[in-house]
């Protein structure tokens, strides 16, 4: 899709998109001939349309013999426009774009937009690109209707920062389609092996250094949570380590990004329901949001030290398959009670934590899964849990929410609920229990940090949408790309 800045405004244009402000008049548009700002007028009055924010309609015209579209699209009171309601007025547009089958689109606003040319470009550019997206591999018949090419009429005296941010958000978006793929690809074809494989295609492509270590090298390290977690299934597990050095004056500063790379999450003996398990194959849509923030980060060429752990499996029924009742040695040397071999997730994340501490010394550490249940009960679809040992990293991670539209959502590392946790003959159980599931995973993964900093995410509600709404389609989301990079942004 190309989408660049036009100063020039053709005699003919296939598919026009106008933003305005709430109550405001078509006729002062200065730049549009008249026969096109009354037939706009007249389609205004005759919908009582009042630009109110996030709202669209559309209509087709004859110009001589050529059809075209015209779609007005509201912006609300223009003092209190900001990128989120930009982001939703964007996605919008092209929805309705695409499902007019438009190809080339000339874009202008009704008023002098007050946000940074920078973000404007950004949050056009990535609009565009992530509704564009589709899964359609494995379709032998499919109609998508692609927008070819966006143009967004603007007469600053420079282009210079527009441009800049249509690039970034170009980056942001396709690196986040990148983790999509990962996520949509079915359980057959993503298994930890094929995920390695991913792995490092996507290191070749952006240019950053990979390790994958397999099943001999994963025994001399000892790490028998990951290990056990896929004992069940025929494909080993694998860990995954991408570095990104872009500050080498800072080599003792890194940041450990750990992904949740579950590739199919059966529940193991304790058995998911059926209707549950249909989605598993997004339990591993932490690791995808690893993988793209490294691409994201590489090529954005960030001046920060990143290390990208995944510690990939795939949680099985099997003869060799762990059990409830069985006590397993992390890598730190605690030992764990299981109780649930459904609570899986937070066992592969603790030995991949400690690895990034012990073996690569690591600064801070950012674990992001598709963990519980109870955090898409607490929180919906729409908002990510988050819990932090360190205010002022959560902070960070506030405002690079705010930046990129990724909802967050604190919740408390409540210490008192570690009693949850203990176990008779064990030093931990893996589950707390029924009440407050969210927090006590969370509780669990901290006994292994070791009081670094520290930041969980839990995007069991927000990795996937079930359905297409306001602008954004269904499937998987790339959640935690974006937010990621502009964390680690922040950090340079």
């Amino acid at each position: 899709m190309k989408i660049d800045v036009c100063r020039k405004i053709p005699e003919y244009i296939e598919t026009l998109i106008i933003i305005h402000e709430e109550n405001a008049k078509i006729s002062e548009l200065e730049l549009l001939d008249v026969d096109t700002i009354e037939a706009i007028e007249n389609f205004v009055d005759t919908e009582d349309y009042h630009f109110e924010s996030s709202s669209i309609r559309s209509f087709n015209r004859m110009i001589g013999k050529k059809p075209q579209n015209v779609i007005v699209a509201g912006a609300g009171d223009k003092t209190k426009l900001d990128a989120s309601i930009l982001r939703k007025i964007f996605s919008l547009c092209w929805c309705e774009a695409n499902r007019m089958k438009a190809d080339q689109v000339y874009l202008m606003f009704g008023f002098e937009p007050t946000l940074p040319e920078m973000t404007l470009g950004h949050v056009l550019a990535e609009t565009a690109i992530l509704n564009a997206y589709r899964f359609h591999k494995y379709l032998s018949e499919h109609k998508n209707y692609e927008i070819e090419s966006i143009h967004l009429i603007f007469f600053a005296k420079t282009n210079r920062h527009l441009n800049s941010g249509i690039l970034e958000g170009r980056i942001y978006a396709e690196t986040t389609n990148l983790a999509r793929d990962l996520v949509n690809e079915p359980p057959n074809v993503m298994n930890p092996e094929s995920l390695a494989d991913y792995a490092k295609k996507a290191a070749l492509q952006y240019g950053f250094p990979i390790d994958i270590y397999s099943m001999d090298k994963l025994r001399r390290l000892k790490m028998d949570a990951l290990l056990s977690v896929g004992k069940g299934s025929k494909t080993e597990p694998k860990l995954i380590l991408m570095r990104y050095n872009g500050n080498p004056d800072k080599k003792h500063h890194t940041v450990a990004l750990v992904g949740k790379g579950l590739t199919f999450d059966s529940g193991g003996y304790s058995l998911k329901p059926g209707p549950s398990m249909v989605s598993m194959k997004s339990d591993m849509s932490g690791a995808a949001a690893v993988i793209g923030t490294l691409a994201a980060i590489a090529t954005l060429k960030l001046k920060v030290n990143v290390l990208g752990v995944i510690g990939a499996a795939e949680n099985m029924i099997g003869s060799n398959a762990y059990r409830p009742g069985d006590i397993i040695t992390s890598m730190a040397g605690k030992t764990i009670e299981v109780h649930n071999t459904d609570a899986e997730g937070r066992l592969t994340l603790i030995d991949a934590i400690h690895y990034a501490l012990e073996k690569e010394k690591v600064d801070c550490v950012l674990d992001i899964a598709t963990l519980t249940g109870a955090a898409v009960a607490a929180l919906g679809k729409d908002f990510s849990a988050v819990l932090s040992n360190d205010d002022a990293w959560y902070e960070m991670l506030s405002k690079a929410s705010e930046a990129c539209g990724e909802k967050i959502w604190r919740m408390p590392l409540h210490e008192d609920y570690k009693e949850l946790l203990k176990s008779d003959v064990a030093d931990l159980k893996n589950i707390g229990g029924p009440l407050a599931g969210c927090i006590t995973a969370a509780l669990f993964i901290q006994e292994f940090v070791q009081n670094k900093p520290w930041i969980h995410i839990d995007i069991a509600g927000t990795a996937t949408r079930d359905k297409a709404a306001g602008g954004e389609i269904a499937g998987a989301t790339g959640v935690g790309v974006r937010l990621l990079t502009n964390l680690i942004r922040n950090m340079e």
